[in-house]
């Protein structure tokens, strides 16, 4: 079933043409994941494309849902919070993705569920579904080739030199001291320029490398989106909605007692716990401006999981929608999510807009899809890569929680192991 669900993939970047500029692919990995990963599920094609001239996003979204109920799949992006809250983003937008996109697309084709004319996928759209299915599984993709490395010198840069890690990390626990902020997800972006990229052969290449159960692609005409999260935002089922915040970090070993030690030290490490339980507090709060009375709740705190590169603590907070509160509104009183920010929020982000000399956009906002009947589920932009093949520029982020005991040496070899993904693809799959 995995390959035919590249073959989709690769079927649906192929179609160039105005009613097929858009494509979303959402894959587990067969991930064991609490509350179930993204399903694996293709979205091809613009039925509807949302429109957001309005100021309020999450309000437009949803006017456009209860207009025609549909699947919605697209992204939100970071600097919606300007929207949000008195807060403004003082750094270009290189990448030149909007703040926010969504289509109702032409088909949804699900890989875990099967019907009776492909007798594999479910396919739901506007069209012929077997004459759809035929085009896919006849289509001959061009064959893979073995990459040639990068010569000298090396393709991606950092934005922020070492030296100037260091002391911002040391500005942000100043802060703390005066009691601005107790803690701070301070980020850093990696970035390419003048670069050629072949989007799905590192898509591919990424998922292989670090297949995690949020991964996602998106085709937007030349701006891609290339996914490895591992973290949830918000899902909804019902009158039930869940958040999942990971803080705290460790490298997988080398060998099975090396894994089994790193793995204690994480679950131990009072410090890793100290910052997740500051973030579940967040998150609880956030959850509240949206629940019923008394049923916000933790299911799991400092869950331990693993994945191929390394151990992650993921807590679980939960709670029931009160009555008259509507999918889009629980969402915008989540947005963005505490895991990356800090606490308290608002002053975090204003802090954040201060401190990092690159626009966050898409990364650290939201991509996922919404159902016609209103349930939702959106992962964290993490560990991904963001593409603009116009302008030929690529860049990825990675951060950390800074507190006041934080080493900043080590948070600085945290975002290097959070980058070594991303940086080793496109070191292998590049041309300039």
């Amino acid at each position: 079933m995995q390959s035919v669900r590249w073959q989709a993939l690769a079927w649906a970047i192929s179609q160039q043409n105005d009613s097929v500029d858009f494509v979303a692919s959402l894959t587990n990995n067969d991930s064991i994941y609490p509350n179930d990963p993204f399903p694996n599920r293709l979205f091809v094609g613009a039925e509807r494309v949302i429109s957001f001239s309005e100021h309020d996003a999450f309000e437009a979204l949803a006017d456009a849902h209860a207009r025609r109920p549909s699947y919605l799949v697209g992204y939100l992006g970071y600097d919606l919070k300007n929207q949000l809250e008195v807060l403004e983003s003082r750094n270009p937008n290189r990448l030149g993705f909007p703040d926010v996109y969504f289509v109702e697309p032409a088909w949804v084709i699900d890989f875990e569920a099967s019907d009776r004319q492909t007798g594999c996928v479910c396919i739901r759209g506007y069209g012929n579904a077997q004459e759809l299915w035929q085009q896919i599984v006849h289509f001959q993709p061009a064959p893979i080739t073995a990459p040639s490395l990068v010569a000298l010198p090396p393709a991606i840069q950092c934005r922020v030199s070492y030296d100037d890690y260091l002391a911002n990390v040391r500005r942000i626990q100043q802060h703390i001291l005066a009691g601005d902020v107790y803690e701070l997800n301070y980020c850093i972006e990696f970035f390419a320029e003048a670069i050629h990229l072949d989007p799905l052969t590192v898509y591919r290449a990424l998922n292989q490398r670090s297949p995690m159960p949020f991964s996602n692609f998106m085709k937007i005409g030349e701006r891609y989106v290339m996914g490895a999260s591992p973290e949830r935002f918000l899902k909804k089922e019902g009158q039930n909605v869940l958040s999942q915040p990971i803080k705290g970090t460790i490298r997988r070993g080398k060998t099975p007692d090396e894994d089994s030690l790193l793995r204690t030290q994480l679950l131990q490490s009072e410090k890793e716990r100290a910052e997740n339980l500051m973030i579940v507090d967040l998150v609880r709060n956030d959850l509240a401006r949206s629940a019923k009375t008394g049923s916000v709740r933790v299911d799991e705190l400092f869950g331990i999981y693993g994945f191929q590169q390394v151990y992650q603590m993921i807590s679980t907070v939960s709670a029931t929608l009160r009555e008259g509160v509507n999918w889009a509104e629980a969402i915008r009183h989540a947005f963005p999510m505490g895991s990356m920010t800090g606490a308290p929020k608002i002053r975090a982000m204003e802090l954040i807009d201060e401190l990092e000399v690159s626009r966050r956009g898409v990364y650290s906002g939201a991509i996922g899809f919404i159902t016609p009947e209103g349930d939702f589920d959106f992962s964290v932009v993490i560990r991904t890569l963001l593409y603009n093949a116009q302008n030929r520029y690529a860049s990825f982020s990675v951060g950390s929680a800074i507190t006041y005991d934080a080493d900043p040496v080590q948070e600085w070899e945290e975002c290097l192991l959070k980058a070594k993904a991303i940086r080793e693809v496109i070191d292998g799959f590049t041309t300039v």
